[in-house]
């Protein structure tokens, strides 16, 4: 008998490979690969999940709607075109499981989040990429890669891994450009470290604006929440209904709805993630870029690529062994089409102090 066959496309998809956490050969550890917040979670959180033990018995609310609520209020949007998710990927593939399927296209930008690809994969849609400039979402591009199969275009803003990101502007001027049955998703996850971008915005005015662009947020980065899993989402009434219908009942937990709930009033944290991150990013890349040989690319986000030469033993892949037999553990992103870069997460500053040391040391050996 033969064994049970998957769908067209399943087993073509390469499974998706978050940081690695261990190196082997080091006593202490500097993880710096995932992108997670420098301070730790958000204190008011952890206190939130600490009073949730004795009712960990009880389902959680189906409709998320005290968070719901807090965000609506926080963010002055309305309350029935919130949908919140096990992590921002939940909603991600909640997206292209309602709008795309055999036969169709997904656009998204030429170093986009691999989470995009295997999404689209997994409905039997095609993945498709459009090319960047200087490691930047191109609209034109994204515009003419556009045919009758695109379904949806996925923009991260700022985008990972590239650090980089396209103004509120340019972000109107691709959804004018495209066709109104297409979706335009605005993947916004880090842009609470968008702090004196005049010219950004995390896209809900879009949203408010028209029935076809989404913007998805996350609770993982800022708030220092990647282990809870739990991300959320803005989009138009019709669309939110969609999302609502395909989501599992109850697909976040009641220790992360009451964390997430908590961790909106922890603005004096919020502030100084920011501050944090703002500062030790600008100081680590200068102290980076200091050194023959290196560059650290401009970055928006909580993380900086750092480019190598091409010279075998000098390259990206002898730095990340050389740290990690250090114990410092930077992120390989050739499967984003960049295998001459690291991309090392913003740690605390003693964390990357070290870290520094460690790519100065190899530099030199």
């Amino acid at each position: 008998m033969s064994a049970p066959t998957p769908r067209p496309g399943i087993l073509d998809i390469a499974p998706y490979k978050g940081g690695k956490s261990s190196a082997d050969s080091a006593q202490r550890v500097i993880k710096l690969s995932s992108n997670e917040g420098a301070l730790g979670p958000s204190p008011k959180a952890m206190e939130a999940l600490r009073n949730t033990a004795t009712r960990l018995h009880r389902y959680p609310d189906g409709g998320c709607d005290v968070l719901r609520h807090k965000l609506a209020e926080k963010y002055g949007l309305e309350f029935d075109q919130l949908i919140c998710g096990n992590g921002s990927d939940e909603l991600l593939t909640l997206l292209i499981r309602a709008y795309a399927g055999p036969g169709d296209e997904v656009l998204y930008s030429q170093h986009g989040f691999l989470m995009y690809p295997i999404a689209t994969m997994g409905v039997g849609a095609t993945p498709v990429t459009a090319p960047e400039t200087n490691m930047t979402t191109d609209v034109d591009a994204l515009l003419a890669a556009v045919t009758d199969k695109t379904k949806i275009v996925f923009v991260a803003n700022p985008n990972n891994p590239t650090g980089t990101y396209i103004s509120d502007a340019e972000m109107k001027r691709l959804r004018d450009g495209l066709r109104e049955d297409i979706v335009l998703v605005v993947d916004a996850a880090y842009a609470e470290f968008m702090t004196g971008q005049e010219d950004y915005s995390a896209g809900e005015e879009l949203v408010k604006a028209g029935n076809n662009t989404v913007m998805t947020r996350t609770f993982s980065k800022i708030y220092g929440l990647g282990g809870i899993r739990l991300g959320w989402c803005y989009a138009p009434p019709a669309i939110a209904d969609v999302l609502q219908r395909l989501r599992n009942p109850f697909n976040v937990p009641l220790p992360t709805q009451e964390a997430g709930a908590a961790a909106l009033d922890d603005d004096d944290f919020v502030n100084e993630c920011v501050r944090h991150n703002a500062e030790t990013l600008s100081w680590f890349r200068d102290e980076v870029n200091a050194i023959s040989g290196l560059k650290a690319h401009p970055s928006y986000g909580n993380f900086v690529l750092v480019e190598f030469p091409a010279e075998e033993g000098k390259n990206a892949d002898a730095a990340n062994d050389f740290m990690m037999a250090r114990g410092v553990i930077p992120r390989k992103i050739g499967a984003y089409g960049l295998p001459q870069m690291l991309r090392i997460s913003i740690g605390t500053k003693e964390e990357m102090e070290i870290c520094l040391q460690t790519i100065k040391d190899f530099v030199n050996a």
